[in-house]
């Protein structure tokens, strides 16, 4: 995905893609979170071979935002904040390197926050564990199948969801209401 002008894109994965998406959508300054595969090898993959693990791909998303909104590190803190990113291919119930904790960066500033972020995190001991998020230059991004787009959109009452998915919204409303469209300064 190419973003317009003014605005950059960030590819970030912790488990599974269906949880992260409707969080980013409330951060003011996003204009787009797509859900798709990336950090693989083979080209085009689908949700059943990326389930297999044995493409490589991990499931991410990827915010399209307007940095003089929100910065790239305002987004890591909410996605750090989001997932575990201590447990190495593995969120919760869901296990398998689709499901690992990675930064996927389009720029050197952005490896630069990762890096930096990921090094204060374990540095003030947040965690009784080291994090073991993966931070790689972004290659081909691939999104995913259409019935994935807005999953939690479209099946707010999957159980799947609605065990998970809530839970972060509620997180994510009390610790960053100020980066939200609907408690903040517009879009």
């Amino acid at each position: 995905m190419s973003p317009g002008e003014g605005h950059e894109v960030a590819t970030l994965g912790g488990g599974c893609f269906w949880c992260h998406q409707p969080i980013f959508q409330e951060v003011r300054g996003v204009e787009k979170v797509v859900v798709g595969y990336s950090g693989g090898h083979v080209k085009n993959p689908t949700y059943e071979e990326v389930c297999t693990g044995t493409t490589d791909h991990a499931e991410v998303f990827q915010v399209t935002f307007d940095p003089d909104v929100v910065s790239f590190e305002e987004l890591l803190k909410v996605f750090f904040s989001v997932h575990d990113p201590t447990t190495l291919n593995r969120q919760g119930n869901d296990v398998g390197t689709q499901y690992r904790s990675i930064v996927l960066y389009a720029n050197e500033q952005q490896k630069l926050e990762a890096e930096r972020f990921i090094k204060e995190l374990d540095d003030s001991q947040s965690h009784s564990d080291p994090v073991v998020t993966e931070v790689k230059p972004l290659g081909e991004f691939y999104a995913a199948e259409d019935y994935h787009r807005k999953y939690y959109a479209n099946n707010p009452y999957q159980p799947y969801c609605q065990a998970l998915i809530p839970p972060k919204l509620r997180k994510v409303h009390k610790q960053f209401a100020e980066l939200l469209k609907s408690h903040g300064k517009g879009n």
